[in-house]
């Protein structure tokens, strides 16, 4: 039997046949996202960590702090760096090994979607200009993949750096004391970034799609924005977006965005 991806050829076709009646395979709507959960301080280690369910699919994300020496061109500014594993656990696809395209890819993303958002202060994270500087590292754990591991770890991410303190700075010694967690917070902005990934299949424009929907997607786009504001944009795969779909594509990452939001806010802001 071929396979578009690791999904049948039927699968597929039955795929594409619910999706011209408006419907999916699990009863929801085209722009429907399915439950998030969002669980908080799963990890005594990091500063600030939670565990993402977005239907099936799950990631553990965890922040940890580090002192570090600024890049020469921002001087007065910390850092950010952002990991992605794909475990083998989590899906029969995913190798042990190196970090193949998907997790740096992955990685990239959200960073891209942190960073441009504006969403840290920088600045407020200088120690000594020039010399030490606060590093954020955000950490992506892949628990189980059933599609859409973009937006759950972006998800992930925001809820985890919004409830991360500062561990304590050993002036004197000019150490971090990891054992010894302050009550500062993040310098943040108020509003969180949302990330959205739109799938195009066929004439079709869905969110969420379950693993066997981004087996067929054809291309997609991951917009982050924040109230209404897109700060970054990331294609995927190869086939093109003409003009007509892309403005349907904006329109429609408008409306989900706002509902989504509405659904986690209390735990992103």
């Amino acid at each position: 039997m071929s396979t578009i991806g690791e999904t049948s050829t039927i699968n597929a076709e039955r795929i594409k046949e619910y999706l011209d009646n408006g419907k999916r395979f699990d009863g929801r709507k085209l722009d429907q996202f399915r439950e998030i959960i969002i669980e908080k301080n799963v990890s005594k280690k990091a500063e600030g960590s939670v565990r993402v369910k977005l239907g099936k699919t799950e990631v553990l994300v965890g922040v940890k702090m580090g002192i570090s020496e600024p890049y020469p061109d921002t001087p007065d500014q910390g850092g950010l760096m952002v990991t992605a594993e794909l475990l083998p656990l989590s899906s029969e696809r995913f190798e042990s090994g190196p970090p193949k395209f998907p997790a740096i890819e992955l990685g990239r993303v959200i960073d891209r979607i942190i960073r441009e958002s504006k969403f840290i202060d920088f600045k407020k994270l200088c120690i000594k200009e020039g010399e030490k500087v606060w590093t954020v590292f955000v950490d992506i754990y892949s628990m189980n993949d059933d599609g859409n591991l973009l937006d759950a770890s972006a998800i992930g991410a925001v809820a985890a750096l919004r409830i991360a303190k500062f561990p304590k700075y050993d002036e004197k010694e000019e150490r971090v004391v990891y054992d010894e967690a302050t009550t500062k917070g993040l310098p943040l902005e108020k509003k969180a970034p949302l990330s959205l990934t739109i799938h195009k299949i066929g004439e079709h424009l869905i969110v969420d799609p379950i693993l066997e929907e981004e087996d067929i997607s054809e291309t997609r786009i991951t917009i982050g924005s924040t109230e209404g504001i897109i700060s970054s944009l990331q294609k995927g795969e190869a086939v093109a977006i003409n003009v007509e779909e892309m403005k349907k594509l904006l329109d429609l990452s408008e409306k989900v965005t706002k509902e989504v939001y509405k659904k986690i806010e209390k735990d992103l802001n």
